[in-house]
């Protein structure tokens, strides 16, 4: 017999972190795994647009890491250090470093802000950057709200959103895709 998706135990709004826990589903730490969880599903979408077999690589990286981080914000934090729950590491934020690095090598300088647009997929990974923005912004307000976030989660979130960043100017230039300069009305 098959095992059954639905527990009907979050029906009254509430439910359990890692370790047991019961919260609100409105706890802004579910808000927080949540959109680490939106975040990885929406990079899965980029990843099935892209072409470029070292960008796709590089993808299914970095939602292992993003599992890794939603693993951690889903942990009761008091309960954690008795669970074994995987590590992000500081290797992995200079891994999106060196990335980041060698994107920018081949596209050309920057001489004005760039609106999103011109392929889905540059579209896409500029999506994934905003909502890498936003599970960012809720890893900090976790944090400042007294709440567990390991500073490495959220080092690895910025340096993220910058790598998407490029990688959606990378991607438009492996595409010929001219990027549109931002031309403010005066």
């Amino acid at each position: 017999m098959a095992l059954k998706i639905y527990t009907k135990t979050g029906d009254a709004g509430n439910t359990s972190l890692i370790g047991g826990t019961k919260v609100p589903k409105s706890h802004i730490r579910i808000d927080t795994y949540g959109t680490v969880d939106e975040l990885n599903s929406y990079i899965g979408l980029c990843n099935d647009q892209l072409q470029d077999g070292e960008s796709k690589h590089m993808l299914k990286e970095i939602q292992d890491r993003l599992f890794t981080i939603g693993s951690s914000l889903a942990c009761d934090p008091d309960r954690e250090p008795m669970m074994k729950i995987p590590d992000l590491k500081e290797s992995d934020v200079v891994l999106l470093e060196s990335e980041i690095d060698r994107m920018n090598e081949k596209v050309p300088p920057m001489r004005s802000f760039i609106l999103p647009g011109g392929h889905v997929a540059v579209s896409s990974l500029h999506v994934a950057r905003c909502i890498c923005r936003r599970a960012e912004r809720l890893c900090v307000e976790l944090q400042q709200s007294g709440g567990f976030v390991d500073s490495l989660v959220i080092k690895y979130l910025n340096r993220l959103s910058d790598y998407l960043f490029v990688l959606s100017r990378y991607t438009g230039h492996l595409l010929g895709v001219e990027e549109v300069p931002w031309k403010p009305r005066t």
